[in-house]
């Protein structure tokens, strides 16, 4: 019989949207903000310029590598005393920039797939990044979002994968893994002893320095395809298991 999940965690951020627009929107949404309530900043501290020094703050404090929130937060915190503006407006300003954050354009595919696979097997978000799957209204596909912010390191450190999979309540071997990128997902995921798959929408060249993946498929439609010729529709046990999951979250 061939191998088939019992459940799979999935990454958030160029797996089910593009990251780019998301994040040029959020830009744009932060300008408006600062022209409007932190005038000075926004004339100090254009895009270019921000963007140099998040990247100088994520320089700076290693410690916060998988946090992106508090990375922002501290350029927020250094752009506005630099522009003699008030630091308390530090938290309104990551929301103007965090709600747009969180405003994606979702692959094509990616609800109807998350249809699909949702009703197979439990699904569980895992990502590096900070998008809040309540916020963009997803939530219901998952059984819970672990973020490395919430669990103190990111992908492809093996800790987050154990950790969803404890939630699981899953042995590794039992949980397929699902992202875009080699390294984080797909050799992240093997090396934490999951499955693991690849999504690559963009038909890349798989990077030699690492061995081939064991799945890929070009969306999410194949690798629901690929589960629907091996598993009926979600049992029982698996819904039960997703309420205690759900009611332990």
């Amino acid at each position: 019989m061939p191998w088939a999940p019992r459940a799979i965690t999935l990454d958030l951020d160029d797996t089910l949207w593009p990251i780019a627009p998301a994040i040029d929107r959020a830009e744009a949404a932060l300008e408006t903000w600062l022209r409007e309530h932190a005038p000075r900043a926004a004339l100090r501290w254009p895009l270019e310029a921000r963007r140099a020094l998040r990247d100088r703050v994520q320089a700076e404090h290693p410690e916060l590598a998988h946090d992106f929130s508090a990375q922002r937060q501290l350029t927020l915190a250094h752009m506005l005393a630099d522009a003699d503006e008030d630091p308390a407006l530090v938290p309104t300003a990551f929301e103007a920039y965090f709600a747009a954050r969180c405003q994606v354009d979702l692959y094509a595919d990616a609800r109807a797939a998350l249809d699909r696979l949702s009703a197979r097997l439990p699904l569980a978000a895992i990502s590096n990044g900070n998008a809040c799957l309540v916020r963009i209204g997803l939530m219901a596909h998952f059984d819970f979002q672990l973020a490395a912010r919430e669990h103190g390191c990111g992908k492809p450190d093996a800790g987050i994968f154990l950790a969803a999979c404890a939630r699981l309540g899953l042995h590794p071997h039992e949980v397929l893994h699902v992202g875009d990128d080699p390294a984080h997902d797909v050799i992240g995921a093997r090396a934490a002893g999951l499955r693991s798959a690849w999504i690559n929408r963009d038909r890349r060249a798989w990077p030699d320095t690492h061995p081939q993946p064991e799945l890929a498929f070009a969306d999410l439609h194949e690798l629901a395809d690929w589960l629907d010729a091996r598993l009926p529709a979600r049992t029982e046990a698996a819904a039960s298991a997703t309420h205690r999951i759900r009611s332990t979250a």
